[in-house]
């Protein structure tokens, strides 16, 4: 007759450990691959916008980013901005400048575009149409999800670069032009590749596409 083997107090202590490590490893490979998991989805054909000319869509890996844009803030600087999105020079643009839980930075179409990087120039590109005026409105707080165009150390050096706040910079209001607003998608904005810190992101995630929400 066969004894059954009894397992020693450790051993299933040790068993239980190596499946819930398996389990652990297993999981947190499957959230790295799948790093979209739990945004907020959004039909836009749903929405009905007061002003949908100055509404504009952002299409990055883990879905649309909406912004509402501010013309009556900013005139010239949105309407490069709308010039730019309608020209489809922002497609492909890559988000290279990344603070984790503060700020994304794309818009540099000459060289920050993700068919042609130059780490030596990136942050330096012209769009072509020349700088911008700064308009800065000093009552402006850039809170969660505002948008602004970047520039150098300099005013009046705007282009076509843009930043998005991911939590609220309070040095920043009277600093930098405001063009609007993300009205949906900060939980997809947050899912951005990150760099480390004081570093440009390497294999950076980038726009998809950009478009205005009137040529839906």
């Amino acid at each position: 007759m066969i004894k059954a083997i009894q397992a020693s107090k450790s051993e299933r202590v040790l068993f239980v450990f190596l499946i819930a490590l398996v389990f652990f490893t297993f999981s947190s490979f499957f959230l790295l691959k799948n790093k979209c998991l739990f945004v907020e989805k959004v039909n836009l054909n749903k929405i009905n916008f007061t002003d949908p000319e100055n509404v504009v869509v952002m299409n990055i890996e883990c879905g649309d980013v909406i912004i509402e844009l501010y013309p009556e803030l900013s005139p010239q600087s949105v309407k490069r901005f709308k010039t730019l999105i309608e020209n489809k020079k922002y497609d492909g643009s890559v988000f290279y400048k990344v603070a984790e839980n503060t700020f994304v930075q794309a818009g540099d179409i000459e060289f920050g575009n993700i068919e042609y990087l130059d780490y030596s120039k990136i942050g330096s590109g012209k769009s072509g149409l020349g700088t911008l005026k700064s308009e800065i409105d000093e009552d402006f707080k850039f809170s969660e999800g505002s948008v602004g165009l970047a520039r150098s150390t300099k005013f009046d050096t705007e282009d076509s670069e843009f930043f998005i706040t991911l939590k609220e910079i309070p040095i920043y209001q009277g600093e930098y032009t405001p063009i609007g607003k993300v009205i949906h998608g900060l939980d997809i904005l947050g899912k951005i590749k990150t760099g480390n810190k004081g570093v440009y992101v390497l294999r950076p995630d980038y726009i998809n596409s950009f478009r205005i929400f009137k040529s839906n």
